[in-house]
């Protein structure tokens, strides 16, 4: 029994050795292959490991960001190499440079002669169609994005989608506190915030196709970050199976709308971008590009909000205190309207201080974009490294929101270190920064201040499992999807 026993421990510990080994050689074999190649460079890549050959990072970084503890993978870099801000890596198919510092981001994030979009290949599949605005060339970016952005961004635009927008949360609030059991509340937030875009973007529409939009959305997402193999069974497989039928149900929508001549001046998102001309030279966009950054807008966007407004309401659920204050500025908005007053304004919206600090500090903790993607277009020097030509460079998003060096305590939820508060590039961008910012912030900040005025001023949140373990892939949330039960406490406001 003994020699068993003595048997089984030797072959468990040569194993074991056997591995440890492999492992280092298979890591030093990738490393090698890599310096081979750029042995001629004038400077060194970042310190940092590449991994395993084609799978690289990936098993560290899923482990960690599903395990509940994403900043471990930064960490480990950081503990590992030093506090350099800037690593080498190997991440969803390609090898990378990871910038965890917030002047290394500003600076990559801001350099449009150096670095363009960079999102995985997954990602890229999956949002784009043939003539992408994704796939198309920087210029042909910048054409398409002047005039969408200044329709996202117009005081006119966002004004007239504020009633839209109240409407529906109104509405479904009203629908989940009647409910006597929990809810899934992000999933409801969810249908909230996809509620409202598709309202602005294409106004009221057939239901039954509408159901079907936001179906092939939610398989789209749920594949963004996956492996890109396309074979039967795989998430990405199925996300280029719901993008082919997306596709098929957008297409006609925005071919319609064109040959629809509408009167006043009521008009839906997508009617105004059908309307657009870049001013320099007269371009506009064709129905497939148009197609194409609803599908873009809309996959980002609803999500995002969602997330949000979940978020939002969890964090004020678990202080008070924060919770108090902030309710109080909406009641007081409330009593300075006029009696004719029945809805929201933009310039309500614009008072409402402490909700847009609140807001921050949510986006903020919960980096919903945990890095940005941007790829070198040729070698760059940064701080006496190289990044190669080709590689892919991550501004870790969650790595600057959670430096004490810019946010003391930064785990703390306290929306009142935003008072006075001015960010500076490259320490504050859930919305992205430079060329690539989000043209949609301020409609996406309006909606998340919408909900949250009336959840405020009317609702609360009794969760089931308050202490339910959190996930971070695709995106942060905890494991239950915020299982509650929305409860009407007042009928202040409306």
């Amino acid at each position: 029994m003994d020699i068993h026993i003595q048997y089984c421990v030797w072959t468990f510990a040569t194993l074991l050795a056997c591995y440890f080994y492999v492992n280092i050689f298979v890591w030093r074999l990738n490393e090698w292959y890599y310096n081979m190649k750029l042995r001629k460079k004038q400077y060194p890549l970042p310190p940092g490991h590449l991994g395993w050959p084609l799978i690289g990072n990936m098993i560290a970084f899923v482990r960690d960001f599903k395990s509940g503890h994403p900043d471990s993978f930064i960490n480990n870099l950081i503990s590992r190499y030093g506090r350099t801000g800037i690593y080498k890596s190997h991440l969803f198919g390609s090898p990378s440079i990871i910038i965890s510092d917030a002047d290394l981001c500003r600076r990559v994030l801001t350099n449009d002669e150096n670095f363009k979009t960079g999102y995985p290949k997954s990602t890229l599949k999956l949002i784009k169609c043939t003539k992408s605005y994704w796939s198309s060339s920087r210029e042909n970016q910048k054409r398409f994005k002047r005039p969408i952005t200044s329709v996202l961004m117009g005081h006119n635009t966002l004004e007239m989608y504020l009633t839209r927008m109240e409407d529906i949360v109104i509405n479904s609030l009203e629908e989940l506190s009647s409910m006597s059991h929990p809810v899934d509340f992000l999933k409801e937030m969810k249908n909230i915030s996809f509620d409202i875009i598709i309202e602005i973007f294409i106004g009221s529409y057939n239901q039954h196709i509408v159901t079907k939009i936001g179906n092939s959305f939610t398989e789209i997402y749920s594949a963004l970050w996956s492996m890109p193999i396309n074979f039967p069974g795989f998430a990405f497989h199925k996300g280029l199976l719901a993008r082919e039928k997306l596709a098929k149900l957008v297409q006609p929508i925005v071919e319609e709308r064109r040959l629809m001549k509408r009167n006043g001046d009521k008009k839906d998102l997508l009617d105004i971008i059908l309307e657009v001309r870049d001013e320099e030279d007269g371009w506009k966009p064709e129905d497939e590009d148009i197609a194409d950054v609803m599908i873009g807008y809309v996959l980002a966007g609803h999500e995002t909000i969602a997330n949000a407004m979940m978020w939002s309401i969890i964090y004020l659920t678990k202080n008070p205190h924060v919770l108090k204050k902030a309710k109080e500025e909406q009641e007081e908005i409330i009593k300075k309207r006029l009696p004719t007053q029945k809805q929201s304004s933009l310039k309500e919206i614009k008072q409402m201080v402490y909700l847009s600090h609140i807001i921050n500090e949510v986006l903020r903790l919960i980096s919903m974009n945990f890095a940005n993607f941007r790829e070198a277009t040729r070698d760059v020097n940064i701080n006496g490294y190289i990044i190669p030509k080709g590689w892919k460079v991550l501004a870790w998003a969650r790595a600057v929101h959670m430096d004490p060096t810019y946010y003391s305590n930064p785990d703390e939820f306290n929306p009142s270190r935003w008072n006075d508060h001015n960010a500076k590039v490259g320490t504050f961008f859930p919305f992205g920064a430079g060329s690539m910012h989000c043209p949609g912030s301020d409609l996406t900040k309006i909606q998340i201040s919408i909900f949250l005025h009336h959840f405020l001023l009317n609702y609360k949140l009794e969760r089931v499992n308050p202490e339910c373990p959190i996930t971070y892939l695709p995106s942060s949330k905890p494991k239950d999807n915020c299982l509650a039960k929305v409860i009407k406490v007042s009928s202040v406001g409306a």
